[in-house]
C-alpha cells in the first residue's frame, strides 16, 4: 500500500494548443498532481516529495515551450517528475484547459497522464 501527496489547482499560464491564437495569446492551465510513495518513518523532508519542488517541475513545463496537445504537456510533467523524484512509485497528472476553444458551454476540459515505476520497466 502506498501513501499519497496531492497538489491540486496549480495555476500556470501557457501557450499550448493547435490554433495560432492559442499560441499567440496563451491561456491559463490548471494542474492537479497525485503522487504515490511510502511515507518513510521520521520527520525528514529528504524522505518524502518536496511539493514546492513538484510544483516547480510542473510549472516549468506548462509555462515552457508551446505544445499542440495538452496530452503532451501532461505526459512531460509526469515523466519529468518520475525522473526527478526517485521515491515516487507512481504519479497522475491532470492538466485542465478551462478556456479551451470550444464553441459550446462546458465546465472543463482535462487530460490525465499516469506513470509508474512498474510500467516504466515494462513489467
Amino acid at each position: 500500500m502506498a501513501d499519497r501527496i496531492e497538489l491540486k489547482g496549480l495555476e500556470c499560464f501557457g501557450y499550448h494548443g493547435v490554433f495560432a491564437e492559442e499560441k499567440r495569446a496563451g491561456q491559463p492551465f490548471i494542474v492537479d498532481i497525485t503522487c504515490w510513495l511510502d511515507f518513510a518513518p521520521g520527520d525528514d523532508l529528504a524522505r518524502t516529495i518536496n511539493y514546492a519542488e513538484l510544483a516547480d517541475v510542473a510549472a516549468h513545463i506548462v509555462e515552457g515551450p508551446s505544445r499542440d496537445l495538452i496530452e503532451t504537456v501532461a505526459t512531460e510533467v509526469a515523466q519529468t517528475a518520475m525522473e526527478t523524484f526517485p521515491l515516487l512509485y507512481a504519479i497522475e497528472v491532470t492538466v485542465h484547459k478551462p478556456q479551451a476553444p470550444i464553441p459550446r458551454t462546458f465546465g472543463d476540459v482535462a487530460v490525465v497522464a499516469r506513470r509508474s515505476r512498474k510500467t516504466q520497466r515494462g513489467n
